[in-house]
């Protein structure tokens, strides 16, 4: 069985293309066939780098259109120079991560008309992600119309969140209107939190866990004996930490302050909080931490700012979940930033030494190859990182949801 993956993400695609042989499924994650992706950085380049068993591709696009870039990646899986299959007909099955499925999709839906309206109706309150999902969507289904598709959405982790963790302190009547909390990056808190409880050899329903998913998009989920509990992504993606664009919490007042002095329309103040704000908002530099690091090491003020900003923001965030939690048993790091940046991890941990939160200096900084605890042995707090596997995830449903449909 062919399965391939699609995650599209707010600066970033990926692919990754698996074959299982067997009809129950491994129980640790397998060595995709083939992996792609695209990042498209604030430079205007896209670079697209693929590769399978023997061979990789890294090809740099300027003047970049992420549809067309997205097709030319997707190519090379049936042709070029990391083709490993002869069409796309020898795949079985499509698996999307999807970011926001309303109050509607709380569970995986195998992709029709209906489905696809309701993403792209939502897409207002995920304006980074559904649109780019939706078109990854679109392309698989220009290029074999009738090949099975399924979106797994990332706010189906979140159904199970406490009343009391997902009403907004507004009018009741707006809840009826689907205004709440939602949740997002769940497919990826959901791997690792069932992946922390293995390393530690513990049942996760004994533990309780706050993941911190850090990327271009940024959220913390708390998990408590296996059901989460709390998270800080909200209504949309926009809420909770600091990120690479978005701005995270802030004082609405300030947006009606700016909308009554008539500063702004609706439309531009959704593009600045979104897509101008953040580490790119105050460091005026880059989305990319990256480059926040580099114009630090060259005296940037600014960059420097926004840094400190960032490790504040998420060391008061994880602070704020302890409560309910009753306590934290691991802290895990995951997504590009909770896994390669050093610094941040020991920034927190540096931060969080008042509750016996202690960083291994050694073992964090090596670089990240292997799923590990980088906890020194007297840290009453373990504290793990761990290479998100969303795609692995989706394609163990999609495995499901194809056995269903022989």
């Amino acid at each position: 069985m062919n399965i391939l993956v699609l995650n599209a993400g707010s600066s970033s695609f990926k692919a990754s293309l698996y074959r299982l042989v067997e009809k129950d499924l491994p129980l640790d994650p397998v060595v995709p066939l083939w992996t792609g992706e695209i990042d498209w950085n604030s430079t205007g380049l896209a670079v697209l780098q693929a590769k399978m068993a023997d061979n990789s591709v890294r090809e740099e696009r300027s003047g970049t259109n992420r549809s067309a870039d997205t097709h030319n990646l997707l190519n090379w899986i049936w042709s070029g120079k990391t083709q490993v299959i002869n069409s796309i007909k020898e795949i079985d099955i499509v698996g999307h991560r999807v970011v926001h499925g309303g109050e509607k999709y709380r569970q995986p839906m195998l992709i029709n008309a209906e489905v696809k309206a309701a993403i792209d109706r939502l897409s207002r309150f995920a304006p980074l992600h559904n649109p780019a999902n939706l078109m990854g969507i679109n392309i698989i289904e220009s290029l074999s119309p009738n090949l099975p598709q399924v979106a797994v959405f990332d706010t189906a982790f979140y159904g199970d969140l406490p009343e009391v963790a997902y009403v907004y302190p507004v009018p009741y009547q707006w809840l009826e209107r689907g205004i709440r909390k939602y949740g997002f990056h769940g497919i990826s808190h959901q791997y690792c939190t069932q992946r922390s409880a293995k390393l530690l050899g513990r049942d996760l329903k004994e533990l309780r866990l706050i993941s911190c998913h850090l990327g271009n998009g940024c959220s913390l989920a708390a998990v408590k004996f296996g059901q989460c509990i709390e998270t800080t992504m909200g209504f949309t993606p926009l809420d909770g930490l600091m990120m690479g664009t978005r701005c995270g919490s802030i004082d609405p007042g300030i947006i009606l302050h700016l909308l009554r002095e008539q500063e702004y329309t609706v439309a531009e103040l959704d593009h600045i909080l979104n897509f101008e704000s953040g580490l790119l908002g105050v460091s005026g530099v880059s989305n990319d931490l990256r480059e926040i690091d580099k114009a630090i090491a060259a005296g940037n003020i600014r960059a420097k700012l926004a840094l400190d900003i960032y490790i504040d923001r998420l060391t008061s965030k994880i602070g704020s979940l302890l409560p309910n939690l009753g306590g934290v048993d691991a802290l895990i790091f995951t997504g590009g930033v909770g896994e390669n940046h050093a610094g941040i991890r020991a920034a927190v941990a540096a931060k969080l030494a008042f509750i016996s939160v202690e960083i291994d200096p050694a073992l964090n900084s090596l670089p990240m190859t292997l799923d590990r605890d980088l906890a020194t042995s007297q840290s009453q707090v373990r504290i793990l990182t761990i290479h998100t596997q969303e795609e692995w995830q989706i394609a163990m449903i999609c495995s499901q949801y194809s056995q269903s449909l022989a």
